[in-house]
């Protein structure tokens, strides 16, 4: 539905400037400026949060095409080629705007809420129900205060059922979710400690959560839950008109659980309706999995569904792809693989996270984009005509700059005219396999968007890169959840720079740099000019701080615009030199950064140093100090912390000094990862972000704030019993003092296990149990005693990850985490993932 800024501004209360009234109509709500694919229909709203304000990028809106904003200052008089609506609150105005939206239309409505499982449910009656409806849902977990909006948002007229999830994580925010969701029936799935640390207890959290369903029909639970039972019943809900519809294992309930019967990759369900005897099988085995199913299985008896529909159907219940994932392609091709569903509203998110991977070199080494394509299915399902649907398709892919479009199936080859880009189109996906090439992909970054009819994962093995079955899994959720937390606890106008040298710690430096520029990072920083080189060629934008310059790649230095750090009169003699060469007429001088050497004793000018250098500095008009910093030798061991507060004064006088005599201010920097919460009274003007980055922190408290980021896993190759008095590997190290069952795993030292890791020393995680290490770790390989574990040959082998520290293993082994990371070699695939 289109709107315009006079309908809505009533709506919400707000003050109408229009500059421009003949573009006043929009279709789409926008949040973050980074995403402006549709921008001349697009209304932004100004958010104003704890680390970002919108209305900073209202003028690079402007001039991407954006018209319509809503903003809660006076911004509006700077623009006076677009038009405002000023609130006082720009969430509660997007929040009004979804509501005014969802009061238009009268469709039954699913809410879910819940500890966990709420997207899977979501997904699943998704599968269930879309035979017989035109459903509209919340993409991926859009379920917080701005996602609930933007899912609202999407309801049509086409459509006949909405199935919309909500998320909470203080007190109040429920009831504005139930006022735009406006649920007709319910659904908790269950209650947990999950986002409790802002509620006073379980109990408080359970009230909030029944909130979104005060002005339902129907609610759907399961009354082993005693405290959502308990809570609904003293709520005055039920008195208001709310029905419970429950189901139980052990209690009284309308849908009465019977027997759960585990096999091999499937679990038997059965249970009592209706006095009736009644039964369900789903292709999956795990609790949680199974008391989802029965979350769904309660939903189709309640809206009348037969039970031998409802049998059917969920033998076929797919996984839901939780994440979206970034993997090595074919011809230096990136594969991002989003292959298990296809509507519009997750195409869009699809084509976000596509437009953050896009800046390759070309033959020049200049920046040039990076070819985009996307190999997209019939939509199927969507409950609208074909030609509009493949109209709104088409404006998807021209809004986001889509390079190559590959298309699958009847129903998109019959639109191909509505596509104005480089296409190709084929029957179905056997057809498409049969004349591929790996010719046909090079030098581009690929999304796979298909519904799971078209089996899509027969092309993604195709397209990826070939290599052995060791993966380190990248989390760039985590990634930026991380960021946050530093950046929130630095001052408004302290900046970030991150370090994404040694291959980002062995994360992989192009695809971390690239998610923080996304971002906006203020600065990045890398060990040698190589590597910043390589980041340039990528695409990277930010300003860049070369650690360790080396004289013979200055000029390269200088050509890829990188800032070098300069820590002796060597190094200040011979940049000076090639600039004055390299740059001989250019009127702005190259920014360089002084390393002060206030203690560490490894790199840097001393005090003594500090006379010739600004005599130096004076004299020479070809460079300009861009930051002053030094390295503090123990931020993270408070034995060392008046040694630290030592260095800190020290600086201080030094870049004073500097700052005097140069008549000119610089940046100035301190602080590491683990300096930025213990002592916020250094920040300065910028701290270096490192390993904490990745979710390793020097204090428990820190730690349990942050989210790890890296998992490093393998697989078993093989099984074998060995018998006692036999020994396992080379040196024969490895002795068996009794019958033990070995597994073989695809690791070794060539891959970064480091070769202390071996004899026992640590172990690995095999189906959630651990597995000592035996014998010695082989270049690629090691064995595992998995005697107590329940495992088959192909099964995943975790190294590290979230149950698995990698801070663990480096204690295990007498090593730092940095270490860890930062040697795992370059043939583990990476995959990048958000969920």
């Amino acid at each position: 539905m289109q709107y315009s800024l006079s309908d809505i501004s009533t709506v919400i209360n707000g003050q109408l400037y229009l500059n421009d009234p003949s573009s006043q109509l929009f279709r789409y709500l926008l949040t973050d400026s980074r995403n402006s694919g549709m921008a001349a229909e697009s209304l932004f709203f100004a958010i104003k949060g704890d680390r970002h304000d919108g209305h900073k990028f209202i003028g690079d809106l402007i001039r991407s095409g954006v018209k319509n904003f809503i903003v809660s200052t006076d911004v509006y008089e700077q623009h006076h080629d677009a038009n405002f609506i000023k609130v006082d609150n720009t969430l509660d105005a997007l929040q009004k705007i979804a509501a005014y939206h969802r009061s238009k239309f009268t469709l039954p409505v699913i809410g879910i809420t819940g500890s966990n499982g709420k997207t899977i449910i979501k997904e699943w009656l998704y599968q269930l129900l879309h035979n017989e409806n035109h459903i509209v849902r919340s993409p991926k977990s859009f379920n917080s205060q701005t996602g609930v909006p933007l899912s609202v948002w999407q309801i049509e007229e086409s459509h006949t059922l909405a199935i919309f999830e909500g998320g909470i994580s203080t007190p109040g925010e429920m009831q504005k979710l139930e006022a735009i969701i406006k649920p007709t029936i319910g659904i908790f799935s269950n209650i947990g400690e999950a986002h409790s640390e802002n509620f006073s207890s379980l109990g408080e959290k359970i009230n909030e959560k029944l909130k979104l369903f005060q002005h339902s029909s129907t609610l759907i639970y399961c009354r082993d839950y005693s405290g959502i039972h308990d809570a609904l019943t003293q709520s005055g809900y039920i008195e208001n008109g709310l029905k419970p519809f429950t189901w139980s294992r052990r209690l009284k309930a309308d849908l009465m659980i019977g027997r759960i019967e585990k096999k091999q990759s499937e679990t038997s369900i059965q249970a009592v309706f209706n006095h009736q005897f009644i039964r369900i099988t789903i292709p999956f085995t795990d609790d949680a999995s199974i008391e989802n199913a029965i979350h769904c299985w309660a939903s189709m008896l309640f809206l009348g569904y037969e039970q031998d529909t409802i049998s059917k159907r969920m033998e076929l219940l797919s996984p839901v792809a939780m994440r979206l994932e970034m993997k090595q392609g074919i011809n230096n091709c990136s594969v991002i693989n989003d292959s298990y569903n296809s509507d519009l509203g997750s195409l869009q998110v699809a084509l976000e996270f596509l437009s953050r991977f896009t800046s390759q070199k070309n033959s020049a080494n200049a920046l040039a984009q990076n070819k985009k394509t996307i190999i997209l299915s019939d939509i199927l399902q969507s409950g609208k005509d074909e030609a509009q649907l493949y109209s709104e398709v088409a404006d998807l892919i021209h809004a986001n700059k889509i390079d190559r479009l590959i298309g699958i199936g009847e129903s998109i080859s019959k639109q191909s005219d509505l596509f104005k880009v480089n296409k190709s189109f084929f029957r179905d996906t056997d057809d498409f396999i049969q004349q591929y090439s790996t010719a046909l992909f090079a030098n581009e970054v690929i999304l796979l968007k298909g519904a799971r009819l078209f089996g899509f994962e027969r092309i993604s093995k195709l397209l990826q890169q070939k290599g052995h079955e060791t993966v380190l899994e990248i989390n760039l959720n985590a990634l930026i959840h991380n960021f946050n937390y530093y950046k929130a606890r630095l001052r408004p106008e302290t900046k970030m720079m991150c370090m994404v040298k040694a291959f980002a710690y062995g994360s992989g430096s192009f695809e971390i740099a690239n998610t923080l520029q996304f971002h906006r990072v203020n600065y990045l920083a890398v060990a040698y000019t190589d590597e910043g080189v390589e980041l340039r060629k990528s695409g990277i934008q930010v300003p860049i701080m070369v650690m360790n310059p080396q004289e013979q790649s200055f000029e390269n230095l200088i050509q890829h615009n990188l800032e070098p750090e300069i820590y002796s009169f060597r190094v200040l003699s011979k940049f000076s030199e090639t600039v004055k060469r390299v740059r001989p007429s250019e009127p702005t001088p190259f920014p360089i950064h002084l390393k002060l050497d206030t203690g560490m004793h490894r790199l840097g000018f001393e005090q003594n140093d500090l006379n010739e250098l600004i005599v130096r500095l004076k004299n020479n008009k070809h460079i300009k100090v861009e930051s002053v910093f030094t390295h503090l030798a123990g931020t993270d061991e408070p034995t060392l912390d008046a040694f630290t507060k030592e260095q800190y004064d020290h600086f201080i006088q030094m870049a004073d000094s500097l700052t005097k005599h140069l008549q000119y201010d610089s940046l100035r920097h301190v602080l590491n990862s683990s300096g930025i919460s213990r002592f916020p009274e250094m920040q300065l003007n910028m701290v270096r972000l490192g390993i904490g980055l990745h979710g390793i922190a020097s204090s428990p408290a820190e730690q349990r704030q942050l989210l790890n980021v890296a998992t490093l896993k393998t697989t078993i190759s093989q099984i074998r019993t060995v018998k006692k008095g036999d020994t396992i590997g080379y040196s024969r190290r490895g002795k068996v003092e009794h019958d033990k069952i070995i597994a073989t795993i695809g690791i070794g030292y060539a891959d970064g296990i480091s070769r202390r890791m071996g004899n026992g020393n640590v172990s690995f995680e095999v189906n959630g149990r651990q597995a000592p290490t035996i014998g010695n770790i082989c270049m690629d390989m090691c064995m595992l005693d998995i005697t107590n574990c329940q495992a088959r040959e192909g099964d995943e082998v975790i190294i590290f990850g979230n149950s698995q520290p990698v801070s663990e293993l480096a204690k295990k082994t007498d090593t730092i985490p940095y270490e860890i990371l930062s040697t795992i070699s370059q043939r583990v695939k990476r995959i990048y993932y958000q969920e």
